[in-house]
């Protein structure tokens, strides 16, 4: 067996393999696993690379969100916040009420009934896998100059205020919208208690792979409705029903897993 010299040097190992300083062994212990999992998430991002760079894909969910970057929200009467975000509540996965926070530490309490839309930057975690994502979309911003865009190409996600069935009632929810390069005609937005198909998780966090078995979907003015994986096919016609080209196209093609070329295409031909 092979020991480097900074091995023999520090940790006292010896010929055998085996270690001879048990303190540092210990103190470097965490170290080594927090190493491991650095090369294990960046692998997963490669993968995530290698399978989506062709693919007109929905933005990853965002749960967690930073508290130094500025937050821009609108609510329903007009007016622009431009703050902090502090904290967000939820119940469920859903937005229960969002703390915001500006430069002089004076907070405001928002319900998402108060809000239009924001847009907010994801922290951490949720930044970094979002980032192969948004290098498959980056073109369509390119040639975008308007505010909306702006924000997009800068890494914010955006949510609006929506009405959603729920258990035939409806209800006003505030969701981050999915698929902003390509929401003509059908809006997709992030189901926060969606389960996921697959994938690598690391210390009970997703990394890689995993589709989300469920989203809300937006047609037109329609009020928004769930729709799973489940159940994807008995709603297809309705959902995209009323063009001939995406029926030409897509009619022995209905899998949930063709889900964001199904949306893409409705968008580009469909209008």
């Amino acid at each position: 067996m092979l020991i480097s010299p900074f091995y023999k040097k520090y940790m006292g190992i010896g010929w055998a393999g085996l270690p001879q300083n048990h303190y540092i062994v210990h103190y470097l212990k965490p170290l080594i696993s927090f190493q491991m999992i650095n090369r294990m998430l960046t692998l997963g991002l490669l993968i995530i690379a290698a399978q989506s760079m062709n693919a007109q894909s929905f933005l990853d969910g965002a749960y967690r969100f930073s508290g130094t970057k500025e937050a821009y929200v609108t609510l329903n009467t007009g007016e622009t916040i431009t703050s902090f975000v502090d904290d967000i509540k939820r119940k469920k996965g859903l937005i229960r009420s969002i703390e915001l926070k500006d430069a002089a530490g004076k907070k405001t309490t928002l319900s998402p009934e108060q809000v239009k839309h924001m847009y907010v930057a994801p922290t951490g975690f949720d930044n970094l896998s979002r980032a192969l994502d948004d290098a498959n979309t980056i073109s369509r911003w390119d040639e975008d100059k308007s505010a909306h865009a702006e924000y997009i190409k800068q890494g914010y996600v955006f949510f609006e205020t929506t009405e959603v069935m729920v258990k035939k009632k409806k209800m006003t929810m505030l969701l981050q919208l999915v698929n902003p390069g390509f929401a003509n005609g059908i809006k997709v937005y992030f189901d926060p208690m969606a389960a996921e198909t697959g994938g690598l998780a690391v210390g009970g966090m997703q990394v890689t792979g995993g589709d989300k078995k469920s989203f809300y979907f937006k047609k037109g003015d329609k009020t928004a409705v769930k729709i799973s994986k489940k159940n994807y096919e008995d709603e297809f016609s309705g959902l995209y029903g009323g063009c001939d080209a995406f029926k030409k196209e897509f009619a022995k093609n209905k899998k949930w897993s063709q889900v964001e070329k199904h949306v893409f295409f409705y968008s580009e031909n469909c209008q």
